[in-house]
């Protein structure tokens, strides 16, 4: 289900200020309290907003090191790779794919002997047959969702 334009600048100001209170976002958008807060939970229910809590970084905690993992899965031990890879808090991430990978896996460590360590851990499971590593030297463009918020009321919906 599409977003509305009011949906839309709700969600563009809650990302602007996080901390912002309902009244405030209110005054801010035009319109009563009452409808932002029902808005914010019709968004919560269906999923559009996820969370509210703070964004931490892993580098801000210690893990400046970002990798993509990529790992082929023996036949249908699919499961138990996603099992394996659950036990390492250094995954942040991990999405099943189509192509040459099973699996591709954001991967944060403290250096880069530990993130050889890391690798070393996933193929221990015998349910991975192969890694491919890719680490990240930069963001060139950080995770973002506004544009995407700011389009998506003008692109309507697409089952119509």
């Amino acid at each position: 289900m599409p977003v509305d334009e009011l949906d839309s600048r709700l969600l563009v100001t809650m990302r602007a200020h996080p901390r912002i209170g309902l009244t405030e976002l209110a005054r801010l958008l035009g319109v009563a309290r009452g409808t932002v807060q029902a808005r914010v939970e019709k968004l919560t229910a269906r999923g559009v907003i996820a969370d509210f809590g703070p964004t931490v970084t892993p580098e801000g905690v210690g893990y400046p090191i970002l990798a993509f993992v990529s790992l082929q899965i023996a036949q249908g031990r699919l499961a138990e790779a996603v099992q394996a890879l659950e036990a390492l808090p250094e995954i942040l991430e991990v999405y099943g794919t189509s192509g040459q990978a099973d699996l591709l896996c954001r991967v944060v460590a403290r250096s880069t002997p530990d993130l050889q360590e890391i690798i070393a851990r996933i193929l221990t499971s015998p349910a991975v047959q192969r890694t491919d590593t890719t680490i990240a030297l930069s963001v060139q463009v950080p995770y973002r969702i506004e544009p995407l918020l700011r389009a998506a009321p003008d692109r309507g919906d697409p089952s119509r």
